[in-house]
């Protein structure tokens, strides 16, 4: 029922083929568009758009007390470490 096309890609400009796998599996999901980028332009934009989104908050670190920043919003309570303290802390549980 379906075949395999050759598309180009509208970031690259590259030829890459939309297999009938792929097809299959957006008639499922009941995508209706072929896609316009080839993997890897999808992943570099699916990868740009993660890093635009990611929102930080302030913090201060319980264990050195230095001002920093963490993807989550930390809650009352409850113990945040910077970047160094957590790696040497979980360099430390792992031994």
């Amino acid at each position: 029922m379906y075949q395999d096309e050759t598309l180009i890609c509208e970031s690259c400009g590259k030829e890459f083929i939309f297999t009938a796998g792929e097809q299959e599996f957006y008639a499922e999901k009941g995508l209706t568009n072929k896609p316009k980028r080839c993997q890897d332009c999808r992943k570099a934009k699916k990868q740009q758009h993660r890093k635009g989104k990611k929102r930080m908050f302030d913090a201060v670190c319980a264990k050195c007390g230095v001002q920093t920043q963490v993807p989550f919003n930390p809650t009352q309570g409850r113990d945040v470490l910077c970047k160094a303290c957590f790696d040497a802390a979980k360099s430390e549980s792992a031994v």
